[in-house]
């Protein structure tokens, strides 16, 4: 019979966050992982081309470098190296234009004026805000609903000139937003082409929370990538676990969580049961915890009634590329962005939204784009490519928006091989308007739909990326429930510890790390806040 102190059911980065921070507080800890490598959406692999490493799900991690749990893990000591692209965001648009988020916010300014006078000046003082009030909001946004520490900190800084106006702008729509703050469309594309990473429409409130935090977070700490592929951030964490003592069982699913007396008590595997002496902390799904792991005899009806409307964010279809050579991008950035956003227009972005929510597959998607080697150059063989772009599709297709249309193969939404090759096809051709000559360097290609992509990871349930909806009506104190927001579950000793617990999605980890103090705090051991 094996006892241990915590077991963590998953090994993604909240899950190996959550147990870095209980061995760091001295329990022992067993973490289970069915598949047989770590990192859960933080993986890369090799398959596409030999000697093209693409991140099989994330790549770029501003979010991790900024927060202040992962910077508190001090995983450089354990391997992890950041690298990053000449620039950090390019919106390219269908004429040749882009707009750029530089490195350096003085040349973001300096290009942004140029496209619309005033631009830039508005921008720096976006920047300057943020430089005052940025910490804090990081620190109550990442925290357990509500806020305590960050908030306090919050509460003191929103006072401050700028402060209290940047929360309202970040509660707004984008599309209000960054029509009141700028005047050309490049400035308004980088935020909304940020806001677009999520589910929240661009003009639904909220939207701009998502675009002006990343869109910030890029211009003070990059949108870095681990050096050598995103599997490098997950090995980092597992060796500082190991070296602390933690234990890892790759191969190894948990199918249930025993509880008696109400507390979870022990979990069970295929072929043991862990007993747990302290805490069972779960970096699993919200549906496949509660009436999953969990039987719903044990848990409260309220919660089962909740759970019946528990929304997914929508499904992702991803491609990956070995190209020998550079994407030909018309009127490219003299300094590469790693990361590039397509969309004609944010009415396109409007529109694309819609055909989503309404069931329907985009007829010109918005695609999120990764220029790999532009990024990390020890990933690719030189002057080759790993070239990545995943776009949303409904969870549910009704309908294709470009049906009928000629010369388009027309998707059906059952996500077969089929469907895959027409996806990829018009992911492709979206590149190639922009790129003349991209196909013609394309030497390998592999396609990822909702089903490899949850095959791959159980948590991504249809090929959510997110954990559940980023809408408003599932954050905070709605996540992943009505009368959530913290890690804490009906039952003693339990916690949830995934994205579908608040903040979301991300790599932040703090959904593991609200677990992990959550459960420290339960037993009396207070882990403290580590700054850097």
């Amino acid at each position: 019979m094996t006892t241990t102190d915590a077991v963590v059911i998953g090994s993604g980065p909240n899950g190996l966050v959550a147990a870095n921070l209980l061995v760091d507080a001295g329990w022992s800890v067993v973490v289970l992982e069915e598949q047989d490598r770590p990192g859960g959406a933080v993986s890369s692999d090799d398959a596409v081309a030999p000697g093209h490493v693409h991140d099989t799900f994330s790549s770029f991690y501003p979010l991790a470098a900024a927060s202040p749990t992962i910077r508190g893990l001090r995983l450089e000591e354990h391997g992890l190296e950041w690298s990053h692209a000449p620039s950090v965001l390019g919106h390219s648009f269908g004429d040749g234009r882009w707009g750029v988020l530089h490195r350096d916010r003085a040349a973001t300014a300096s290009a942004l004026d140029e496209d619309a006078p005033g631009d830039g000046e508005a921008w720096l003082a976006l920047c300057e805000t943020w430089d005052r009030v940025g910490d804090d909001v990081l620190r109550g946004l990442l925290s357990p609903f509500p806020p305590v520490r960050g908030g306090a900190g919050l509460a003191r800084q929103v006072l401050r000139p700028g402060g209290l106006e940047l929360l309202r702008e970040m509660t707004m729509p984008a599309r209000s937003l960054t029509e009141r703050l700028f005047r050309g469309e490049a400035a308004r594309m980088l935020v909304a082409g940020n806001a677009g990473h999520a589910d929240i429409g661009l003009e639904s409130p909220g939207s701009a929370a998502m675009g002006l935090l990343l869109a910030l977070l890029g211009q003070s700490v990059g949108f870095p990538v681990p050096r050598g592929g995103a599997g490098r951030l997950a090995t980092a964490m597992v060796g500082r676990l190991e070296s602390q003592g933690g234990e890892l069982c790759l191969g190894e699913r948990a199918e249930g969580v025993r509880v008696q007396g109400g507390r979870a008590v022990a979990v069970r595997t295929a072929s043991r049961e862990i007993h747990v002496r302290r805490a069972v902390l779960a970096d699993v799904s919200a549906p496949a915890l509660y009436g999953g792991l969990v039987p719903w005899g044990v848990l409260p009806s309220r919660l089962r009634h909740r759970m019946a409307r528990f929304e997914w964010d929508p499904s992702t279809v991803k491609v990956d590329w070995a190209l020998d050579g550079p994407v030909p991008w018309q009127g490219a950035p003299a300094a590469a962005p790693g990361t590039v956003h397509v969309a004609d227009s944010m009415d396109e972005m409007t529109l694309t939204g819609g055909q989503v929510a309404a069931g329907l597959v985009p007829d010109k998607p918005f695609l999120l784009v990764g220029q790999m080697g532009v990024a990390d150059a020890s990933r690719v063989p030189t002057g080759g490519e790993a070239l990545w772009a995943y776009t949303h599709v409904p969870q549910r297709v009704r309908g294709d928006a470009a049906a009928g249309r000629p010369r388009v193969r027309e998707v059906r939404g059952t996500w077969d091989e089929g469907d895959l090759e027409a996806m990829a096809e018009r992911i492709e051709q979206r590149i190639e308007d922009r790129a003349p000559g991209f196909r013609d360097r394309i030497t390998a290609r592999r396609v990822l739909g909702p089903r490899e992509l949850e095959a791959r990871d159980a948590n991504l349930v249809g090929g959510a990326i997110n954990g559940g909806t980023a809408g408003l009506q599932q954050q905070l104190v709605f996540r992943p429930v009505a009368g959530s927001g913290r890690a804490e579950t009906p039952v003693k000793g339990l916690y949830l510890a995934s994205a579908s617990a608040h903040p979301g999605g991300g790599v932040h980890g703090a959904c593991g790390a609200n677990a992990a103090r959550a459960a420290l705090w339960h037993h009396k051991i207070q882990l403290p806040w580590r700054r850097t």
